[in-house]
């Protein structure tokens, strides 16, 4: 049996983050970091400015122990 990788899920924009977890969880993988990471844009003069922050977590492979 192959090892499981790393995964990194980020919630979806219409998503809850109680979804985005049993989304995780039928996927056979648990969360281990919770990240939230700027989104950015770019305005007339190209400047960058926030539009929101996106959260995403890092997750890792479920053990017959979990």
């Amino acid at each position: 049996m192959a090892k499981k990788q790393k995964l990194r899920v980020a919630v979806e924009e219409n998503e809850t983050i109680s979804d985005c977890l049993d989304r995780i969880d039928a996927m056979g993988y648990r969360p281990t970091v919770r990240r939230e990471e700027p989104i950015f844009g770019l305005d007339a003069n190209e400047e960058p400015y926030p539009i929101r922050q996106q959260i995403i977590f890092d997750c890792k492979a479920k053990t017959e122990s979990d």
